[in-house]
């Protein structure tokens, strides 16, 4: 596992896990540190995600796909368009009890994914090479961030979700267009304004159901 961060990355990420609220497992926090120096690493050849300045991935990356962890239930989760882990795998290293699928059609980004995963040691980590609306299986919780619309977000999985299960759909603004757009089956169980710190931007989680 990488360790090329230092103590004052160490301390923005604790500090800003403080801020959230959030108590993780021993030893997540360093899994954390070393998921963000893997990232960027591959950056490099990949093009894994626009955020290249390692101070700004802390927030950007690890806190901001922790910031849902509250609102994550036990059941399976599948990250749709995952490409560089996100929010998937600071999840999975959060909640080392939880199932987690990667999937991106894109291979790049899938063996960056695969390799994260091995080297971390995330065992509750599972990747796919797929396009999701060729996917098979069920589960529980659906995430993206920032993918698509809701509509095509909703359009793609649908078939994916276990009975009873719930879309997390990360976003910036508010989107009230794309609530608006919503196919009738889909309800809007909450709309959540996240804070991340270090992060002066909107953040929202939309949490959506099917109608009963």
């Amino acid at each position: 596992m990488s360790a090329n961060f230092s103590s004052d990355l160490a301390n923005d990420l604790a500090s800003g896990l403080a801020a959230l609220g959030l108590e993780l497992p021993p030893g997540a926090e360093r899994q954390l540190l070393a998921f963000r120096d893997l990232l960027l690493k591959w950056n490099k050849t990949y093009n894994l995600t626009a955020v290249r300045d390692p101070d700004a991935a802390i927030a950007s990356h690890l806190l901001d796909s922790l910031a849902i962890l509250p609102s994550l239930a036990t059941g399976s989760l599948l990250d749709v368009g995952s490409g560089g882990g996100l929010p998937g795998i600071p999840l999975a290293i959060a909640r080392p009890g939880l199932p987690v699928t990667l999937v991106d059609a894109v291979q790049k980004k899938t063996d960056f994914l695969r390799q994260a995963a091995i080297e971390l040691g995330l065992s509750n980590v599972n990747v796919r090479h797929a396009r999701v609306e060729d996917m098979t299986g069920q589960y529980a919780q659906i995430t993206a961030r920032a993918l698509t619309s809701l509509k095509q977000f909703v359009d793609l999985t649908r078939h994916l979700l276990a009975p009873g299960g719930r879309w997390l759909a990360m976003k910036g603004v508010r989107p009230a267009d794309e609530i608006a757009a919503l196919p009738d089956d889909i309800t809007v169980d909450a709309v959540l304004p996240l804070a991340i710190p270090g992060l002066d931007a909107e953040r929202h989680l939309l949490i959506l159901k099917k109608r009963p």
